[in-house]
């Protein structure tokens, strides 16, 4: 299927490792030119010029986006650098899902909801002028239902899902598309569950055993998902959420 993305602009939050990272290689290898933003600076490098390989334009930053104005600049950039923008997608998250504490909460919020609205308002007046503008917010499985992560996590993640909905509705006349991605667990080098499985063995085996599937999902697997949802080839998809968890979540998403 030709996902109609050849000489788009799409900005990757999170988009040096992970499922940020897969998403913008897929972006890549389907013909769009890809920004993206870390706070590794080493790790954005080696990204963009991997990207640059694949015969596409790329730009990346190292920055933290709990800093408004730091994300507000990378934004600029990257549509400057690419020559416009059609695609976003706020990926990054906190690292304190298991926590629940005070500093949970406010680097949880932080990171994961104000940095998406953040920058979806840098993006919109970019996406407004595209013919093809879709925004896509990274969301979890731990808001769709109580789980083992901390209330913050399951709290916040729930309220990206009520934002991508309500900003659905709002921008449907302008034909700015949004929609959420729900990811389960995630393994990949480098990650939070390659992490728990080697200093809390008894966490990640629960988490395993919860997935009918007997495994958790791949970057690629989400990543795919992404970049479809994000691409004119869904051109009529907005306001929904995707869930990929491998039938992980119990409840029925009417």
């Amino acid at each position: 299927m030709d996902l109609e993305l050849k000489g788009l602009k799409a900005i990757v939050t999170g988009g040096s490792k992970g499922i940020g990272r897969r998403a913008a290689d897929i972006f890549a290898d389907e013909g769009a030119d890809v920004a993206i933003c870390a706070r590794n600076p080493g790790e954005v490098s080696a990204a963009i010029e991997s990207m640059k390989k694949k015969g596409v334009a790329a730009y990346g930053a190292a920055l933290d986006v709990a800093n408004k104005a730091g994300l507000q600049k990378f934004i600029a950039d990257a549509a400057a650098a690419l020559g416009g923008l059609d695609i976003l997608v706020a990926n990054v998250s906190a690292a304190l899902a298991v926590l629940d504490t005070e500093e949970a909460w406010q680097r949880t919020f932080e990171v994961d909801m104000m940095h998406t609205v953040h920058a979806v308002n840098a993006a919109l007046p970019f996406l407004e002028k595209s013919k093809h503008p879709s925004i896509v917010v990274i969301s979890s499985v731990s808001g769709r239902e109580v789980d083992f992560a901390a209330p913050a996590y399951g709290a916040f993640k729930a309220a990206l899902v009520h934002y991508a909905q309500k900003l659905a509705h709002q921008y449907a006349p302008k034909m700015i598309r949004v929609n959420a991605v729900s990811p389960g667990n995630t393994y990949f080098d480098g990650g939070v569950w390659q992490s728990a499985e080697k200093q809390l063995p008894d966490l990640y085996k629960h988490a395993l055993s919860l997935n009918p599937t007997g495994r958790m999902a791949t970057p690629e697997e989400v990543g795919r998902g992404i970049v479809f949802l994000a691409s004119p080839a869904s051109g009529f998809t907005t306001g929904t959420n995707l869930v990929i968890d491998g039938a992980l979540t119990r409840g029925v998403q009417l």
